[in-house]
Parts: C-alpha cells; structure tokens; sequence
C-alpha cells in the first residue's frame, strides 16, 4: 500500500485506511507513539498494557533520581 502526506494547516497527515486501523485496535482516543530508526518513520499503538509497564518504568526513574529527596519527606 503507498500512502501520501496530506496537508493539514502547516503540517502534514495520513490517512489511515479503517481496516488497519480495526487490525491494530486503534481508535481516535489511541495514543501512538511515533520512533524512527532512521530510515522509516514506525508508528506504535500504546496499548492499555504497554501503558502500565511504561509507567512502571517511568516511576523507577523518578524514584531512583530522586531518592534522597523522597527519604527526607518520608521521615
């Protein structure tokens, strides 16, 4: 399937034909996460699960950063 960028205001969009979009689950309220690995721009459905474990992760982040600051406001 080839696919062109459509203008919209000053950016630019694709469309997304509906069968792939029902293939992948997503709907308008999907938030998808955009990467590329230099050549090819690679779209992600963030799913409910993906989700959750990203926000584990983030939270491991910020507790490990911010430790020390944490353990004060605990005592």
């Amino acid at each position: 399937m080839t696919k062109r960028l459509q203008a919209i205001g000053n950016s630019a969009g694709i469309i997304i034909d509906k069968p792939i979009l029902e293939l992948l689950g997503i709907t308008p309220e999907t938030e998808l996460e955009l990467s590329t690995d230099g050549q090819r721009l690679i779209i992600t459905p963030i799913l409910q699960k993906s989700r959750k474990g990203r926000v584990a992760r983030l939270q491991e982040r910020v507790l490990t950063a911010h430790e020390k600051t944490f353990r004060k406001l605990a005592k």
